[in-house]
Protein backbone atom coordinates (compact mmCIF):
# COMPACT_ATOMS: atom_id res chain seq x y z
CA UNK A 1 0.00 0.00 0.00
CA UNK A 2 2.84 2.39 0.86
CA UNK A 3 4.49 1.61 -2.47
CA UNK A 4 1.19 2.17 -4.33
CA UNK A 5 0.57 5.44 -2.49
CA UNK A 6 4.08 6.63 -3.40
CA UNK A 7 3.54 5.77 -7.07
CA UNK A 8 0.21 7.61 -7.11
CA UNK A 9 1.77 10.64 -5.46
CA UNK A 10 4.72 10.59 -7.88
CA UNK A 11 2.30 10.28 -10.82
CA UNK A 12 0.30 13.27 -9.55
CA UNK A 13 3.43 15.36 -9.11
CA UNK A 14 4.65 14.45 -12.59
CA UNK A 15 1.28 15.40 -14.08
CA UNK A 16 1.34 18.73 -12.26
CA UNK A 17 4.88 19.37 -13.44
CA UNK A 18 3.95 18.62 -17.02
CA UNK A 19 0.94 20.90 -16.70
CA UNK A 20 3.11 23.97 -16.17
CA UNK A 21 3.00 26.55 -18.93
CA UNK A 22 6.33 26.46 -20.78
CA UNK A 23 7.52 29.57 -22.61
CA UNK A 24 10.42 30.39 -24.92
CA UNK A 25 13.29 32.05 -23.05
CA UNK A 26 12.49 35.54 -24.31
CA UNK A 27 9.03 35.53 -22.68
CA UNK A 28 10.01 35.98 -19.05
CA UNK A 29 10.13 38.29 -16.09
CA UNK A 30 12.16 41.50 -16.67
CA UNK A 31 11.35 41.62 -20.41
CA UNK A 32 10.32 44.63 -22.46
CA UNK A 33 7.31 44.29 -24.77
CA UNK A 34 6.71 46.61 -27.69
CA UNK A 35 4.26 49.30 -26.66
CA UNK A 36 0.94 50.10 -28.35
CA UNK A 37 0.71 47.07 -30.58
CA UNK A 38 -1.05 43.75 -31.02
CA UNK A 39 1.47 41.25 -29.70
CA UNK A 40 1.63 37.47 -29.60
CA UNK A 41 2.82 35.04 -26.97
CA UNK A 42 3.12 31.27 -27.37
CA UNK A 43 4.36 28.16 -25.68
CA UNK A 44 3.46 24.69 -24.42
CA UNK A 45 0.77 23.52 -21.99
CA UNK A 46 -1.09 20.35 -21.17
CA UNK A 47 -2.72 19.07 -24.41
CA UNK A 48 -6.26 20.31 -25.08
CA UNK A 49 -6.31 22.47 -21.95
CA UNK A 50 -7.64 26.02 -21.85
CA UNK A 51 -4.88 28.63 -21.52
CA UNK A 52 -5.60 32.06 -20.06
CA UNK A 53 -3.50 35.21 -20.05
CA UNK A 54 -3.96 38.15 -17.70
CA UNK A 55 -2.16 41.46 -18.40
CA UNK A 56 -2.00 44.00 -15.59
CA UNK A 57 -1.49 47.09 -17.77
CA UNK A 58 -5.05 46.89 -19.13
CA UNK A 59 -6.62 44.45 -16.66
CA UNK A 60 -7.70 42.14 -19.48
CA UNK A 61 -7.91 38.38 -19.86
CA UNK A 62 -7.32 36.42 -23.05
CA UNK A 63 -8.17 32.77 -23.69
CA UNK A 64 -7.26 29.99 -26.09
CA UNK A 65 -6.98 26.19 -26.10
CA UNK A 66 -3.81 24.18 -26.48
CA UNK A 67 -3.82 21.70 -29.36
CA UNK A 68 -3.34 17.95 -29.00
CA UNK A 69 0.42 18.45 -28.75
CA UNK A 70 0.12 21.16 -26.13
CA UNK A 71 1.02 24.04 -28.46
CA UNK A 72 -0.83 27.33 -28.03
CA UNK A 73 -0.61 30.96 -29.11
CA UNK A 74 -2.41 34.09 -27.90
CA UNK A 75 -2.73 37.62 -29.26
CA UNK A 76 -2.97 40.47 -26.79
CA UNK A 77 -2.83 44.27 -26.77
CA UNK A 78 -0.14 46.45 -25.22
CA UNK A 79 -0.74 50.02 -24.12
CA UNK A 80 1.59 53.02 -24.04
CA UNK A 81 5.04 52.76 -22.48
CA UNK A 82 5.26 52.15 -18.76
CA UNK A 83 5.56 49.60 -16.01
CA UNK A 84 6.57 47.52 -14.24
CA UNK A 85 3.65 45.23 -14.99
CA UNK A 86 2.69 41.59 -14.50
CA UNK A 87 1.49 38.84 -16.80
CA UNK A 88 -0.14 35.66 -15.49
CA UNK A 89 -0.53 32.59 -17.70
CA UNK A 90 -2.39 29.47 -16.65
CA UNK A 91 -3.64 26.14 -17.89
CA UNK A 92 -4.87 25.38 -14.40
CA UNK A 93 -1.57 26.14 -12.72
CA UNK A 94 -0.48 29.81 -12.94
CA UNK A 95 2.89 31.06 -14.15
CA UNK A 96 3.58 34.69 -13.23
CA UNK A 97 5.94 36.99 -15.13
CA UNK A 98 6.95 40.06 -13.12
CA UNK A 99 8.76 43.36 -13.66
CA UNK A 100 7.64 43.68 -17.30
CA UNK A 101 8.00 47.02 -19.08
CA UNK A 102 6.25 48.32 -22.19
CA UNK A 103 8.47 50.36 -24.48
CA UNK A 104 10.58 50.06 -27.63
CA UNK A 105 12.18 46.73 -28.60
CA UNK A 106 14.95 46.28 -31.18
CA UNK A 107 16.85 43.25 -32.46
CA UNK A 108 20.60 43.84 -32.84
CA UNK A 109 22.34 41.43 -35.22
CA UNK A 110 25.44 40.93 -37.36
CA UNK A 111 29.00 39.74 -36.95
CA UNK A 112 31.88 40.57 -34.61
CA UNK A 113 31.55 44.35 -34.58
CA UNK A 114 27.98 43.93 -33.35
CA UNK A 115 28.94 41.10 -31.02
CA UNK A 116 31.95 42.92 -29.47
CA UNK A 117 31.06 43.53 -25.80
CA UNK A 118 31.35 46.72 -23.78
CA UNK A 119 34.31 45.23 -21.89
CA UNK A 120 36.13 44.88 -25.23
CA UNK A 121 38.05 41.95 -26.66
CA UNK A 122 41.53 40.85 -25.63
CA UNK A 123 43.86 43.67 -26.68
CA UNK A 124 40.93 45.51 -28.29
CA UNK A 125 39.22 48.03 -25.97
CA UNK A 126 35.99 49.97 -26.36
CA UNK A 127 36.72 53.69 -26.27
CA UNK A 128 35.20 55.02 -23.05
CA UNK A 129 33.76 51.59 -22.30
CA UNK A 130 34.97 51.21 -18.72
CA UNK A 131 33.42 54.45 -17.47
CA UNK A 132 30.22 53.84 -19.43
CA UNK A 133 29.92 50.39 -17.85
CA UNK A 134 30.33 52.01 -14.43
CA UNK A 135 27.48 54.45 -15.14
CA UNK A 136 25.22 51.96 -16.89
CA UNK A 137 22.68 51.12 -14.18
CA UNK A 138 19.25 51.87 -15.66
CA UNK A 139 16.19 49.75 -14.94
CA UNK A 140 14.51 51.13 -18.07
CA UNK A 141 17.04 49.46 -20.37
CA UNK A 142 16.72 45.68 -20.59
CA UNK A 143 19.17 43.36 -22.35
CA UNK A 144 18.75 39.89 -23.83
CA UNK A 145 21.81 38.15 -25.31
CA UNK A 146 21.09 35.17 -27.59
CA UNK A 147 23.68 32.42 -27.26
CA UNK A 148 25.40 31.23 -30.42
CA UNK A 149 23.54 28.43 -32.16
CA UNK A 150 23.84 27.24 -35.78
CA UNK A 151 21.23 24.74 -36.94
CA UNK A 152 20.11 22.87 -40.05
CA UNK A 153 16.48 22.90 -38.90
CA UNK A 154 14.50 25.92 -37.75
CA UNK A 155 14.47 26.15 -33.95
CA UNK A 156 11.68 27.29 -31.65
CA UNK A 157 13.71 28.64 -28.73
CA UNK A 158 17.02 30.26 -27.88
CA UNK A 159 19.26 30.33 -24.84
CA UNK A 160 19.39 33.66 -23.02
CA UNK A 161 17.69 35.75 -20.36
CA UNK A 162 16.47 39.29 -19.82
CA UNK A 163 18.58 41.45 -17.53
CA UNK A 164 18.32 45.04 -16.35
CA UNK A 165 21.15 47.30 -17.46
CA UNK A 166 23.83 47.47 -14.77
CA UNK A 167 27.61 47.03 -14.85
CA UNK A 168 27.53 43.24 -14.44
CA UNK A 169 25.15 42.79 -17.41
CA UNK A 170 26.30 45.65 -19.64
CA UNK A 171 29.99 44.63 -19.62
CA UNK A 172 29.21 41.45 -21.59
CA UNK A 173 26.59 42.98 -23.87
CA UNK A 174 27.11 44.31 -27.40
CA UNK A 175 28.70 47.75 -27.21
CA UNK A 176 27.15 48.92 -30.49
CA UNK A 177 23.71 47.77 -29.35
CA UNK A 178 24.09 49.27 -25.88
CA UNK A 179 25.06 52.70 -27.17
CA UNK A 180 22.14 52.54 -29.61
CA UNK A 181 19.70 51.68 -26.83
CA UNK A 182 21.12 54.16 -24.33
CA UNK A 183 20.65 57.14 -26.64
CA UNK A 184 17.20 55.90 -27.64
CA UNK A 185 16.12 55.62 -24.00
CA UNK A 186 17.58 59.02 -23.08
CA UNK A 187 15.79 60.66 -26.01
CA UNK A 188 12.40 58.93 -25.96
CA UNK A 189 12.16 58.69 -22.15
CA UNK A 190 10.58 55.22 -22.43
CA UNK A 191 11.85 51.72 -21.63
CA UNK A 192 14.04 50.11 -24.28
CA UNK A 193 14.59 46.39 -24.82
CA UNK A 194 17.58 45.14 -26.82
CA UNK A 195 17.87 41.58 -28.15
CA UNK A 196 21.45 40.91 -29.31
CA UNK A 197 21.74 37.98 -31.74
CA UNK A 198 25.12 38.02 -33.49
CA UNK A 199 28.14 35.84 -34.29
CA UNK A 200 31.65 37.02 -35.11
CA UNK A 201 32.90 36.20 -38.59
CA UNK A 202 29.43 35.35 -39.89
CA UNK A 203 28.35 35.93 -43.48
CA UNK A 204 25.07 37.52 -44.51
CA UNK A 205 24.03 34.24 -46.16
CA UNK A 206 24.01 32.55 -42.74
CA UNK A 207 21.35 35.03 -41.54
CA UNK A 208 18.98 34.23 -44.43
CA UNK A 209 16.63 31.30 -45.04
CA UNK A 210 16.01 29.32 -48.23
CA UNK A 211 13.32 31.68 -49.49
CA UNK A 212 15.54 34.75 -49.06
CA UNK A 213 18.39 33.00 -50.89
CA UNK A 214 16.27 31.70 -53.77
CA UNK A 215 17.69 34.25 -56.21
CA UNK A 216 21.31 33.44 -55.26
CA UNK A 217 22.26 29.97 -56.54
CA UNK A 218 25.88 30.58 -55.53
CA UNK A 219 24.76 30.25 -51.90
CA UNK A 220 24.98 26.51 -51.29
CA UNK A 221 22.32 25.55 -48.76
CA UNK A 222 23.40 22.54 -46.65
CA UNK A 223 21.31 19.38 -46.77
CA UNK A 224 23.13 17.64 -43.93
CA UNK A 225 25.65 18.38 -41.22
CA UNK A 226 28.46 16.61 -43.00
CA UNK A 227 31.55 18.61 -43.97
CA UNK A 228 30.30 21.84 -42.37
CA UNK A 229 33.46 23.46 -41.05
CA UNK A 230 32.19 27.00 -40.49
CA UNK A 231 28.52 26.94 -39.50
CA UNK A 232 28.48 30.69 -38.92
CA UNK A 233 29.33 31.16 -42.60
CA UNK A 234 26.99 28.45 -43.90
CA UNK A 235 23.77 29.66 -45.57
CA UNK A 236 20.60 29.54 -43.41
CA UNK A 237 22.21 28.11 -40.26
CA UNK A 238 22.23 31.23 -38.08
CA UNK A 239 18.81 32.33 -39.24
CA UNK A 240 17.39 28.96 -38.21
CA UNK A 241 19.21 28.86 -34.90
CA UNK A 242 19.21 32.49 -33.74
CA UNK A 243 16.54 34.46 -35.65
CA UNK A 244 13.71 32.08 -36.54
CA UNK A 245 12.91 31.36 -32.85
CA UNK A 246 12.47 35.12 -32.26
CA UNK A 247 10.08 35.68 -35.17
CA UNK A 248 6.80 36.95 -33.81
CA UNK A 249 8.22 38.44 -30.63
CA UNK A 250 6.95 42.03 -30.84
CA UNK A 251 9.70 44.42 -31.96
CA UNK A 252 9.98 47.90 -33.44
CA UNK A 253 12.90 47.24 -35.75
CA UNK A 254 16.40 45.88 -36.40
CA UNK A 255 19.93 47.26 -36.28
CA UNK A 256 22.70 45.48 -38.17
CA UNK A 257 26.52 45.58 -38.32
CA UNK A 258 27.91 43.07 -40.81
CA UNK A 259 29.76 43.05 -44.13
CA UNK A 260 33.38 42.18 -43.38
CA UNK A 261 32.88 38.49 -44.20
CA UNK A 262 31.28 39.39 -47.53
CA UNK A 263 33.98 41.83 -48.56
CA UNK A 264 35.25 39.62 -51.39
CA UNK A 265 31.70 39.03 -52.66
CA UNK A 266 30.69 42.67 -52.81
CA UNK A 267 28.96 42.29 -56.19
CA UNK A 268 26.02 40.44 -54.65
CA UNK A 269 25.86 42.19 -51.28
CA UNK A 270 23.32 44.95 -52.03
CA UNK A 271 20.87 42.46 -53.55
CA UNK A 272 21.38 39.99 -50.70
CA UNK A 273 20.90 42.68 -48.09
CA UNK A 274 17.65 43.74 -49.75
CA UNK A 275 16.44 40.12 -49.86
CA UNK A 276 17.34 39.63 -46.20
CA UNK A 277 15.63 42.77 -44.94
CA UNK A 278 12.52 42.04 -46.98
CA UNK A 279 12.54 38.46 -45.69
CA UNK A 280 12.82 39.49 -42.04
CA UNK A 281 10.05 42.04 -42.49
CA UNK A 282 7.81 39.45 -44.10
CA UNK A 283 8.54 36.98 -41.31
CA UNK A 284 7.62 39.43 -38.54
CA UNK A 285 4.75 41.30 -40.11
CA UNK A 286 4.20 41.51 -43.88
CA UNK A 287 1.75 44.35 -43.35
CA UNK A 288 4.25 46.67 -41.68
CA UNK A 289 7.42 48.33 -42.95
CA UNK A 290 9.80 47.41 -40.15
CA UNK A 291 12.81 49.78 -40.02
CA UNK A 292 16.25 48.29 -40.63
CA UNK A 293 19.27 50.46 -39.83
CA UNK A 294 22.86 49.36 -40.29
CA UNK A 295 26.49 50.39 -39.94
CA UNK A 296 28.64 50.81 -42.99
CA UNK A 297 31.83 48.79 -42.62
CA UNK A 298 34.56 50.90 -41.00
CA UNK A 299 37.85 51.37 -42.88
CA UNK A 300 40.57 48.82 -42.16
CA UNK A 301 43.89 47.99 -43.86
CA UNK A 302 42.93 44.66 -45.38
CA UNK A 303 45.75 44.89 -47.95
CA UNK A 304 44.06 42.15 -49.93
CA UNK A 305 43.23 41.70 -53.57
CA UNK A 306 39.84 43.45 -53.26
CA UNK A 307 39.51 47.08 -52.23
CA UNK A 308 36.99 47.15 -49.37
CA UNK A 309 35.64 50.46 -50.67
CA UNK A 310 33.65 48.34 -53.12
CA UNK A 311 31.59 46.75 -50.36
CA UNK A 312 31.09 50.14 -48.71
CA UNK A 313 29.73 51.22 -52.08
CA UNK A 314 27.41 48.20 -52.13
CA UNK A 315 26.19 49.09 -48.64
CA UNK A 316 25.52 52.67 -49.71
CA UNK A 317 23.39 51.27 -52.54
CA UNK A 318 21.52 49.03 -50.10
CA UNK A 319 20.78 52.03 -47.90
CA UNK A 320 18.58 53.54 -50.60
CA UNK A 321 15.87 50.94 -50.01
CA UNK A 322 12.73 52.17 -48.19
CA UNK A 323 12.70 52.11 -44.37
CA UNK A 324 16.45 51.56 -44.33
CA UNK A 325 19.31 53.78 -43.24
CA UNK A 326 23.09 53.59 -43.01
CA UNK A 327 25.41 54.94 -40.33
CA UNK A 328 28.67 55.97 -42.02
CA UNK A 329 31.86 55.16 -40.08
CA UNK A 330 34.58 56.63 -42.32
CA UNK A 331 36.11 58.42 -39.30
CA UNK A 332 35.84 55.49 -36.92
CA UNK A 333 38.06 52.74 -38.36
CA UNK A 334 41.53 51.57 -37.38
CA UNK A 335 44.30 50.59 -39.78
CA UNK A 336 45.44 47.55 -37.81
CA UNK A 337 42.32 46.46 -35.93
CA UNK A 338 39.21 45.14 -37.64
CA UNK A 339 37.29 45.77 -34.40
CA UNK A 340 37.56 49.55 -33.97
CA UNK A 341 37.19 51.02 -30.49
CA UNK A 342 34.68 53.69 -31.52
CA UNK A 343 31.50 51.72 -30.89
CA UNK A 344 29.71 54.71 -29.41
CA UNK A 345 29.76 56.34 -32.84
CA UNK A 346 28.38 53.17 -34.42
CA UNK A 347 25.51 52.76 -31.97
CA UNK A 348 24.58 56.40 -31.62
CA UNK A 349 24.58 57.07 -35.37
CA UNK A 350 22.09 54.25 -35.86
CA UNK A 351 20.08 55.69 -32.97
CA UNK A 352 20.00 59.07 -34.71
CA UNK A 353 18.52 57.36 -37.77
CA UNK A 354 15.85 55.70 -35.65
CA UNK A 355 15.10 58.89 -33.72
CA UNK A 356 14.46 60.91 -36.88
CA UNK A 357 13.19 58.36 -39.39
CA UNK A 358 11.17 56.06 -37.10
CA UNK A 359 10.23 58.29 -34.17
CA UNK A 360 9.93 61.48 -36.26
CA UNK A 361 11.90 63.78 -33.97
CA UNK A 362 12.99 66.80 -35.99
CA UNK A 363 15.65 69.46 -35.69
CA UNK A 364 18.74 67.25 -35.86
CA UNK A 365 20.93 65.81 -38.59
CA UNK A 366 20.86 62.02 -38.76
CA UNK A 367 22.08 61.18 -42.29
CA UNK A 368 25.47 61.74 -43.84
CA UNK A 369 25.72 63.85 -46.99
CA UNK A 370 25.61 61.69 -50.11
CA UNK A 371 27.48 62.02 -53.40
CA UNK A 372 25.08 63.30 -56.08
CA UNK A 373 26.98 64.04 -59.31
CA UNK A 374 29.91 65.89 -60.85
CA UNK A 375 30.33 68.76 -63.28
CA UNK A 376 33.51 69.03 -65.37
CA UNK A 377 34.82 72.32 -66.74
CA UNK A 378 38.29 72.08 -68.21
CA UNK A 379 40.67 70.84 -65.53
CA UNK A 380 38.19 71.40 -62.73
CA UNK A 381 35.70 68.86 -61.33
CA UNK A 382 32.91 70.10 -59.09
CA UNK A 383 31.32 67.49 -56.83
CA UNK A 384 27.76 67.98 -55.63
CA UNK A 385 25.97 66.35 -52.68
CA UNK A 386 22.50 65.47 -51.49
CA UNK A 387 21.43 65.57 -47.82
CA UNK A 388 23.66 68.55 -47.06
CA UNK A 389 21.21 71.37 -46.28
CA UNK A 390 23.84 73.40 -44.43
CA UNK A 391 26.73 72.41 -46.64
CA UNK A 392 29.88 70.29 -46.33
CA UNK A 393 32.68 70.72 -43.81
CA UNK A 394 36.39 69.86 -43.88
CA UNK A 395 39.15 71.08 -41.57
CA UNK A 396 40.73 74.22 -43.06
CA UNK A 397 38.22 73.91 -45.90
CA UNK A 398 40.20 71.23 -47.75
CA UNK A 399 40.14 67.44 -48.08
CA UNK A 400 43.23 65.30 -48.66
CA UNK A 401 41.34 62.22 -49.85
CA UNK A 402 40.22 63.07 -53.39
CA UNK A 403 41.73 61.64 -56.56
CA UNK A 404 41.20 62.40 -60.24
CA UNK A 405 41.66 60.32 -63.40
CA UNK A 406 41.66 61.09 -67.09
CA UNK A 407 41.01 58.84 -70.08
CA UNK A 408 43.91 56.56 -69.06
CA UNK A 409 41.90 55.64 -65.93
CA UNK A 410 44.91 56.22 -63.69
CA UNK A 411 44.03 58.07 -60.49
CA UNK A 412 46.25 60.78 -59.04
CA UNK A 413 46.07 62.70 -55.76
CA UNK A 414 44.11 65.92 -56.08
CA UNK A 415 43.45 69.19 -54.30
CA UNK A 416 39.91 69.50 -53.03
CA UNK A 417 38.42 72.75 -51.72
CA UNK A 418 35.06 72.87 -49.98
CA UNK A 419 32.69 75.58 -51.15
CA UNK A 420 29.53 75.36 -49.01
CA UNK A 421 27.63 72.34 -50.43
CA UNK A 422 30.13 71.38 -53.12
CA UNK A 423 33.78 70.42 -53.48
CA UNK A 424 36.01 71.70 -56.29
CA UNK A 425 38.73 69.19 -57.25
CA UNK A 426 41.84 69.71 -59.39
CA UNK A 427 45.14 67.95 -60.03
CA UNK A 428 48.20 69.15 -61.94
CA UNK A 429 48.72 65.54 -63.04
CA UNK A 430 45.26 65.34 -64.65
CA UNK A 431 44.64 68.30 -66.99
CA UNK A 432 41.58 66.65 -68.54
CA UNK A 433 39.76 64.79 -65.74
CA UNK A 434 36.80 62.52 -66.39
CA UNK A 435 36.37 60.77 -63.03
CA UNK A 436 36.73 61.52 -59.32
CA UNK A 437 37.02 59.34 -56.21
CA UNK A 438 36.88 60.18 -52.51
CA UNK A 439 38.47 58.00 -49.80
CA UNK A 440 38.11 54.99 -52.10
CA UNK A 441 40.66 52.81 -50.30
CA UNK A 442 40.77 50.03 -47.70
CA UNK A 443 41.84 52.33 -44.90
CA UNK A 444 41.46 56.09 -44.61
CA UNK A 445 40.38 58.50 -41.91
CA UNK A 446 37.52 60.42 -43.46
CA UNK A 447 37.96 64.19 -43.49
CA UNK A 448 34.70 65.32 -45.13
CA UNK A 449 31.58 65.83 -43.00
CA UNK A 450 28.10 67.23 -42.95
CA UNK A 451 27.41 70.08 -40.59
CA UNK A 452 25.91 67.64 -38.09
CA UNK A 453 29.33 66.01 -37.74
CA UNK A 454 28.41 62.89 -39.72
CA UNK A 455 31.08 61.74 -42.19
CA UNK A 456 30.65 61.43 -45.93
CA UNK A 457 30.98 57.89 -47.28
CA UNK A 458 33.70 56.92 -49.71
CA UNK A 459 32.42 57.24 -53.29
CA UNK A 460 33.39 57.31 -56.95
CA UNK A 461 31.90 58.82 -60.10
CA UNK A 462 33.23 56.06 -62.35
CA UNK A 463 32.15 52.42 -62.77
CA UNK A 464 35.56 51.03 -63.71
Amino acid sequence: MKKLSFLLLFSFMLTALNADIKLPAFFSSDMVLQQQTTAKIWGKAEPNKKVTLYTSWNLKRYKTTADKDGNWKLSFATTKAGGPYTMVLSDGKPVTLNNILLGEVWICSGQSNMEMPMKGNSGQPIEGGNIDILKSENSKIRLFRVSRKAELKAQTDVTGRWEEAMPVSVRDFSATAYYFGRLLQETLKVPVGLIASSWGGSSIEAWMNEEMLAAFPQAKIPQSGENIKSPHQTPTMLYKGMIHPLVGFPIKGVIWYQAESNRNRYESYAAMFKAMTEGWRKAWNPEEDMPFYFCQMAPYAYNGSVNSAFIREAQAKAAKEPYTGMAVLMDAGEANCIHPAKKKEAGERMALLAITKTYNITGIESESPEFKNIEIKGSEVTVYFDKAPLGIYAKNGESDLFMLAGEDKVFHPAKAKVQRNKVVVTSDSVPNPIAVRYAFEDFVVGDLFGMGGLPVSSFRSDAW
